[in-house]
């Protein structure tokens, strides 16, 4: 199983981003292995339509969920058609690797 964990930076030790759609960055995690990758968002500064585009990338990857602090009515829609689960937590001080050690244990 994939989930996606929005991330303000590349690495484990990046911010949290509570943004979907405009994140800067989204860390794949491989739940069975629990290693991290990170691919960039390249809709963050999109004029409109980033949630969506943010959405159709996480069909593309696979994913089976998103971690993120909120999502728009149109990214959520879309999402909920293809099953992906989200989850909304609020936790802006967080880091990337502290929410990747809560998925694993």
């Amino acid at each position: 199983m994939k989930t996606v964990i929005t991330s303000k930076g590349n690495n484990q030790n990046a911010s949290f981003d509570l943004r979907f759609g405009r994140a800067g960055w989204f860390c794949v995690v491989d739940d069975a292995s629990g290693k991290p990758s990170f691919i960039e968002n390249e809709q963050a500064d999109a004029t409109g339509g980033a949630g969506v585009k943010a959405a159709e990338k996480m069909v593309e990857l696979g994913v089976q969920k998103v971690i993120s602090g909120d999502f728009g009515p149109k990214a959520k829609e879309l999402l909920e058609k293809f099953n992906i689960q989200m989850v909304i937590i609020q936790g802006e001080n967080q880091s990337i690797k502290e929410i990747i050690s809560q998925l694993i244990n």
